[in-house]
């Protein structure tokens, strides 16, 4: 870590009450943002998708349980993935706790992936989540939220992502939709944000951004995330590999 400039309390306190200024007026701004996006208008989503859960087959409107509000999270997990993405499993590591708030707000939280329900089951219980998490496979729901891409994507290198044209990434990518359903049963498709439009779910930058180091990345999360069962097995490496260094 770099030297860091030392002050009086006076000097620190100024600086402070003027940084506070700035960060009421990005509240405000945020407040505004949000209100925004609340208005904006909404799309009937006339396709019927089908699921698979625990509980067998349900369609998108019987996600909703008994609420209004749903927020399916495409999480990164394709068919022929060995194990869910890091990214998408660090945000996961933050749900389990906010679930009796939303639920209780009328919001139901679902995460939704391509690979069969028995991968995302044993994946579930590796990473120790007890939120709901259903299977798309064989749904147009990931391809038509344009979280999922195929092979002539793949094979003219773009798609359709964030809402414009990117150079082909992978065939499964992060977002976050969210849903209405009236008292007759439609359902509505009200708002999506992907890549770092999901950030503000991760509770631990927003912890991470009041510590002295900040995010401490130069580019992003990969350089130091890891699936949280990993944490403990990169330490070790790093110990081993201090160790040979030491003995070289």
């Amino acid at each position: 870590m770099e030297a860091h400039k030392i002050v009086s309390d006076d000097e620190w306190m100024a600086a402070r009450k003027a940084l506070l200024q700035e960060e009421r007026a990005f509240t405000h701004a945020r407040d505004a943002l949000v209100a925004k996006r609340l208005a904006l208008p909404w799309v009937k989503v006339e396709k019927t998708y089908e699921f698979e859960t625990p509980q067998g087959t349900r369609t998108l409107a019987e996600l909703f349980g008994p609420r209004s509000q749903l927020l399916t999270y495409h999480f990164m997990l394709g068919p022929d993935w060995e194990e869910g993405c890091p990214g998408c499993s660090f945000l996961s590591d933050h749900v389990d706790g906010m679930l009796p708030h939303l639920e209780h707000h009328d919001v139901t939280y679902v995460a939704v992936s391509r690979a069969p329900l028995a991968k995302l089951e044993a994946f579930k219980r590796r990473m120790g989540w007890h939120f709901p998490w259903v299977s798309s496979h064989g749904s147009d729901f990931n391809f038509d939220y344009h979280v999922s891409f195929n092979e002539t994507d793949k094979a003219r290198g773009k798609a359709l992502y964030n809402y414009e044209e990117q150079d082909y990434m992978s065939d499964e990518l992060p977002g976050i939709s969210a849903f209405y359903r009236d008292e007759a049963g439609t359902v509505y498709h009200t708002y999506s944000a992907y890549a770092r439009g999901v950030e503000m779910a991760l509770a631990t930058y927003a912890m991470l951004e009041f510590t002295p180091k900040g995010r401490n990345e130069q580019k992003d999360m990969r350089e130091w995330m890891r699936h949280h069962d990993r944490y403990e097995e990169r330490e070790a490496q790093k110990a081993c590999c201090a160790h040979e260094h030491k003995t070289q």
